[in-house]
């Protein structure tokens, strides 16, 4: 934002970092012949000839407080399009809030659009349908070419991050509080959900199963096309549980609904339990919640958390749009952090600069210009576009000389990425 100047030559006894429309400035002034403005080096100057009244010095500084500039420092193109959760989520409820800020300051236009699977988030990303992503796990899925992404129609993806919502919520499997279920072990026999076309729910729910040390087979899978129908089916009595943030929509109508929510603790101590979720889903951290349904500061949930909603674009994305966007998340913070209970996760003190997918050139320009990026954040970024490099690397290879898409395909990549990563260096998660 430009630093504006109200004075005499270099006699200047006003100094603001206020926002100022010229053209307004212009027509409510002009009939003065005494003000004229100018513009230089990056500084609007409101020049007088001679003195002026308190009352007309009073007018200016009053309009620099009330009006949008012309020459702000963040442009964007009048619309802007996001992928999202569905309707209701948390992260579509985070994504319309960030659209106001865009819309009120810099008369943006954003649509957001609801998808009800991973696949149906990142194909418009990948597509050019849309800019950007508020996701979920699946980014981590899609970069690393696996579960979903290991078909021939995907393969490894260089996603970037911008910001990452790290709030008092934990990611878990609820389950319905009619069944008195207390572990996750008591899941066993019980009705699982499983959502077609969704990693990003389905493993960390086999994760949780396996703090229970159970297993796919050891409950009744039953499959949904999306993740609302997920939770429909937890207050419909035909799941008994439904993998979500604890924060989001869906979740607290189950809690108001006549089968209520129970949350089954990970325990911090039980190493049992952890080992057997970090072979599934690395990514994991321990967190004690103390928002979401059936959750507060007086009944705690302990367990596990990640990033959510992750901001993501593609490595190709312009710098300058997606600093921009970052910075706009940063500067009115204020104004949406309330918007919805996991908006708070937006800070830039909670922000995680060494996670498992790297950020935006763009962003990470941002971050340095607020002193909030270091040297071993760089580092540790600049390893993980190396692995993306080392992926998308083996993907061509393995196209090369594998063109089948069988029932095998998916295995015949899992080796080869496998070999790739291991020759680079890098631990490949999943064998």
């Amino acid at each position: 934002m430009p630093v504006f100047y109200l004075g005499r030559s270099e006699d200047c006894f006003v100094e603001t970092n206020v926002v100022l429309d010229v053209k307004t400035v212009q027509n409510d002034l002009g009939r003065s012949k005494e003000i004229y403005l100018t513009k230089n080096q990056g500084l609007i100057v409101v020049n007088y000839l001679r003195s002026i009244s308190l009352r007309l010095a009073g007018t200016l500084i009053s309009l620099f407080f009330s009006v949008q500039t012309a020459w702000s420092d963040i442009q964007f193109e009048k619309t802007m399009a996001w992928s999202a959760y569905n309707l209701g989520t948390t992260g579509y409820n985070q994504s319309v809030a960030i659209g106001k800020v865009l819309k009120d300051h810099y008369d943006v236009n954003l649509r957001v659009l609801p998808a009800k699977n991973d696949v149906s988030r990142l194909l418009p990303l990948v597509k050019g349908r849309v800019q950007f992503s508020a996701n979920g796990i699946a980014t981590y899925f899609a970069q690393e070419g696996v579960h979903q992404f290991a078909s021939k129609k995907w393969g490894p993806l260089k996603v970037r991050l911008l910001m990452t919502s790290n709030g008092e919520s934990n990611q878990s499997l609820g389950v319905a509080a009619d069944q008195k279920i207390q572990s996750f072990s008591d899941l066993k026999g019980k009705r699982v959900p499983y959502v077609r076309g969704a990693p990003a729910v389905n493993v960390p729910t086999e994760a949780f199963l396996a703090c229970g040390g159970l297993s796919w087979t050891d409950v009744v899978r039953v499959d949904f096309p999306g993740y609302n129908a997920m939770w429909n089916g937890l207050v419909n009595n035909k799941v008994d549980a439904a993998y979500a943030n604890t924060v989001s929509g869906p979740a607290r109508k189950a809690e108001a609904s006549p089968r209520g929510l129970f949350w089954p603790p990970a325990r911090h101590e039980d190493l049992g339990c952890w080992s057997r979720m970090l072979k599934v889903v690395p990514f994991l951290l321990p967190h004690l919640a103390t928002r979401g349904a059936a959750i507060s500061e007086e009944t705690p949930h302990e367990g596990a958390t990640y990033p959510y909603p992750i901001l993501i674009t593609m490595d190709h994305a312009e710098d300058e749009v997606v600093r921009n966007l970052t910075e706009v998340i940063h500067k009115h913070y204020e104004e949406f952090k309330n918007a919805d209970p996991g908006s708070i996760g937006w800070a830039m003190d909670r922000q995680i600069f060494d996670w498992v997918v790297p950020y935006h050139a763009g962003a990470v320009s941002y971050f340095k210009s607020i002193g909030v990026w270091s040297k071993d954040f760089e580092k540790h970024n600049l390893q993980l576009v190396h692995r993306q490099e080392v992926l998308a690397a083996a993907w061509l290879a393995f196209l090369e000389t594998d063109g089948s898409d069988d029932d095998l395909f998916k295995d015949r990549w899992s080796l080869a990425r496998v070999e790739a990563l291991e020759k680079a260096g890098m631990d490949p998660v999943w064998r």
